[in-house]
Order: structure tokens, then sequence, then C-alpha cells
């Protein structure tokens, strides 16, 4: 069985919130917010409740980016991700729980990132 995440991709004015991984895999590489659905959330509350975990943002949903279930994708635990579009609701970006820093980054201008976290901003972005 594999594991289910969700992403957050936190979008404004043409930047997008990214975190700095605190743990394995990708430690130290930037990634987009997000984690594990547990057994008693849906997808939606999970992204919300990571996001928020993360971020320190509160975070809306727009839409769904999509489903991204390479096994390659994640070199530990070949997680599924889905992926949705959020809007600033509220809230102080400040990195927390397993993130060790958030930032805004520009579309135009990302880092290396973690995971296919690259390919799912680029389905975003259409």
């Amino acid at each position: 069985m594999r594991p289910t995440t969700t992403d957050a991709l936190i979008v404004e004015n043409g930047k997008i919130v990214l975190i700095k991984r605190g743990t394995v895999p990708f430690k130290g590489v930037w990634a987009l917010p997000g984690g594990f659905v547990d057994s008693q959330e849906t997808a939606e509350e999970a992204c919300v409740r990571e996001a928020e975990e993360e971020t320190g943002l509160d975070v809306k949903i727009e839409r769904l980016v999509g489903v991204f279930s390479s096994p390659g994708r994640d070199p530990e635990r070949g997680t599924i991700a889905i992926a949705y579009l959020c809007n600033v609701a509220g809230g102080k970006l400040l990195g927390g729980d397993d993130a060790e820093e958030a930032k805004w980054f520009s579309l135009v201008s990302l880092p290396k990132l973690a995971f296919d976290h690259g390919e799912i901003i680029g389905k975003m972005l259409g």
C-alpha cells in the first residue's frame, strides 16, 4: 500500500510559498508545504492542516491541481500526492513543524525543489 500526501501550492501575486525541509528525504531542500493524510480526515482537510503547520498560514483551497503517483517521486515511501492550489486566508508566514523555514519565491526564479514539486508547479502554471 502506498501512503497518500497532500501538497499546497500557495500562490499570490506571482509568488509561491516554499518550505525548507527539516527531515529526510531531501533535508534542507525547498519543497511545497504538505504532508500525510491522517486516517480520519479528507485530503482537503490534510492540505489545509499541513499548510498551517508548516507555514503558519491559513489557506483556502481554490482547486485541485492534480494527483501525482509516479513510483519514483518519493525515494523512501513511494507516496501518492494530491496537490491543491490555495489562497491565503490569514496567518503569518513562519516555518514550523518539520519545516526549517518558509519563504515566498517568484514563480519565475525557483530554487532546486524536492520530489517532483517542479512538475507539480509546472502543471499548475499550465
